[in-house]
């Protein structure tokens, strides 16, 4: 773990977005958004095996209103829409996400999609939308070991 001001990260609309965090860092990262009056939802998806459950459960940690549809684009709009939850910010800790991520690697992908998708509506109105998978330690350094860095190019001889 780097030592990090999550505060003033937090308060960054402009970096805002869905994130893969040391599981270490959750309740800091939690302790830090309610400091700054920030929406906080807790979605455990632990033992997801569906999508329907996954949208079942977020609709349920937002505490969507009754005309959720329970669909991907019933999703990103209420995710840019949370009228019902007004605050100057907004963090989803998505625990427990790595058996349905394996299970379901498409649908997760277009979870991340949509999550992404809001945080960029919400810096349009200077406010931070975060979504944040935390992770153990070990599944957090696999994930970063998997991450080849870009080729260093200085130097490097191209051809003819």
């Amino acid at each position: 773990m780097i030592p990090t001001d999550f505060r003033a990260l937090l308060l960054e609309p402009e970096q805002a977005r869905a994130f893969f965090i040391d599981a270490r860092d959750n309740s800091a990262m939690a302790e830090a958004a309610a400091s700054l009056d920030f929406a906080i939802a807790r979605i455990d998806l632990g033992g997801c095996a569906e999508k329907a459950e996954a949208l079942e459960r977020i609709a349920k940690g937002l505490s969507f209103p009754g005309w959720f549809g329970g669909n991907w684009d019933a999703l990103a709009d209420c995710l840019g829409d949370l009228s019902w939850l007004l605050a100057p910010g907004y963090l989803l800790l998505i625990e427990n996400s790595g058996a349905w991520h394996a299970a379901q690697p498409e649908e997760f992908d277009t979870l991340l999609a949509i999550l992404n998708e809001a945080a960029l509506e919400w810096r349009e109105r200077n406010v931070a939308f975060w979504a944040l998978l935390p992770l153990p330690a070990e599944a957090m350094e696999a994930l970063e070991n998997a991450i080849e860095p870009p080729p260093d190019t200085e130097g490097s001889y191209s051809g003819p």
